[in-house]
C-alpha cells in the first residue's frame, strides 16, 4: 500500500499533482482551441501555419505533461516522451513544406511579405 505524504497544511502530494495536471490540461486545451480558431479565422498561409504549429504544439506538450503527472507511471512517461519528440520534429517540418509549396504555387500575398528571401533563388525543386 502506498502511504500518502501530507505537508504541514494538510495537503497531500497527490492532490497537488492532480490539481497541477488539471490546470495543465485546461491550458493545453485552450491553446489547442486557439490554434483551431486561428486556422479558421486567419486569411493567408503564413498566419495559418503559425496558428497550426506554435500554440498547437505547446498545448499538446502541456497535455502530455499533465497526463504524465496524473498517471504517475514511468511506463506512461516512456510512452509520452517519444510522442512529444515526434510532434516537435514533425510540426515545424510539415509547416515548412506547406509554406514552400504555397510560395511555389504563388498563393501567398506577396504585398504582405516584408522580405522575400526566395525571390532570387531558383525555385525549381530539383
Amino acid at each position: 500500500m502506498i502511504a500518502h505524504v501530507q505537508g504541514d497544511a494538510g495537503f497531500s502530494i497527490d492532490a497537488v499533482l492532480d490539481t497541477t495536471a488539471l490546470v495543465l490540461i485546461l491550458i493545453g486545451a485552450l491553446l489547442c482551441l486557439t490554434a483551431a480558431i486561428g486556422l479558421l479565422r486567419f486569411h493567408d498561409v503564413p498566419t495559418r501555419l503559425h496558428a497550426a504549429t506554435k500554440p498547437q504544439v505547446l498545448g499538446f506538450l502541456l497535455i502530455c505533461l499533465a497526463i504524465a503527472l496524473s498517471v504517475r507511471s514511468w511506463a506512461a512517461v516512456a510512452f509520452l516522451v517519444p510522442i512529444a519528440l515526434i510532434q516537435l520534429a514533425t510540426a515545424p517540418l510539415s509547416a515548412h513544406m506547406v509554406g514552400r509549396q504555397a510560395y511555389r504555387n504563388r498563393t501567398l500575398d506577396e504585398d504582405a511579405m516584408y522580405v522575400d528571401e526566395l525571390r532570387d533563388k531558383d525555385t525549381d525543386p530539383r
